[in-house]
């Protein structure tokens, strides 16, 4: 071989090599976590395989544990950095934004395993919507409200399928990323608005038949599964709450939103309360005083929760 065709073949590798790792890049160009992550020594996140979003903060001997439901993970960091600087006694804290139902689980039965780690830690605080506030109260004390939101529908950017509202999403062919009921407080929410806007059919069509062929999609853990179908292109219209969509157009990652138009909206209630049996009562109550704050709400504001 000459040089000249050496040459040509060293390029054509690098090429190929270079358009392989392009291609691995792309396949995870928008996976969480989508929070700017605590320092350390090293971070070891690896997209696709190595990356736990959903767990923030310090796992080891915290000093307080709070139990979010998942929503609201965007608000965390923030969060966090504003209640150490009121209360800098507090330097260990650990955070989980899991589904609310997943959460009242591990509650009631006193563990999580996600992979390989087992998580035994009992929280000081649950935050959640009303719904599944009241259906924990007996292991909760004094309740307070700090947040609202309402529904929308999360489409990607320029919305491709052209869809006009809730009912577009019968469509057999529209392939809907659907929270699913069973653990996630906003899927009854969404389906009290099928049924507002089309009774039990429109409900049954997208929950049941659309399910069965494959069209509706029930996620695992919609504040991230829901924006990753749209991203990807797995999913054509995901309803969501309205904070997800402001979070994503924050990011800038490329989605859109159709409105639901208030009549046929819900506006959901978010409250917060201690365990009876938190083992770190003290900080339990000062993280309560926290979320009541100016700076808390504003915190919630930016990313389109409504406050009190």
């Amino acid at each position: 071989m000459n040089t000249s065709a050496l040459k040509k073949s060293i390029v054509a590798l690098l090429s190929v090599f270079i358009m392989q790792q392009n291609s691995n890049a792309q396949e995870h160009r928008y996976d969480p976590p989508w929070n700017p992550s605590p320092e350390s020594a090293v971070n070891f996140t690896i997209p696709g395989i190595d990356n736990v979003p959903d767990l923030y903060g310090d796992i080891v001997d915290p000093q307080l544990v709070v139990f979010f439901a998942g929503n609201q993970f965007m608000c965390i960091p923030e969060l966090i950095t504003a209640f150490k600087k009121q209360h800098p006694e507090y330097e260990r804290i650990f955070v989980e934004t899991l589904p609310p139902g997943i959460l009242a689980k591990q509650i009631e039965g006193g563990s999580i395993t996600i992979g390989n780690l087992r998580i035994t830690h009992k929280p000081d605080v649950y935050a959640a919507g009303t719904n599944r506030i009241q259906g924990m109260k007996e292991h909760l004390n004094k309740i307070d409200t700090y947040a609202f939101n309402k529904l929308t529908i999360m489409v990607p950017a320029g919305n491709p399928s052209k869809v006009t509202g809730i009912k577009d999403l019968a469509k057999p062919t529209l392939r809907v990323a659907m929270p699913n009921p069973a653990w996630e407080g906003v899927g009854n929410q969404i389906v009290s608005v099928y049924n507002k806007i089309g009774g039990k059919q429109l409900e049954k069509q997208i929950m049941e038949t659309k399910v069965e062929d494959g069209t509706t999609y029930l996620t695992k853990i919609h504040h991230r599964e829901s924006p990753m179908r749209i991203l990807y292109q797995q999913a054509d219209a995901a309803p969501v709450w309205h904070s997800e969509v402001v979070f994503q157009k924050l990011l800038k990652h490329p989605v859109d939103e159709v409105a639901i138009p208030n009549a046929d909206n819900v506006k959901a209630k978010y409250q917060i309360a201690s365990l009876k049996n938190a083992p770190r009562a003290k900080a339990a109550a000062d993280f309560l005083g926290f979320m009541q704050t100016k700076e808390a709400r504003e915190i919630y504001k930016k990313y389109g929760f409504e406050t009190p």
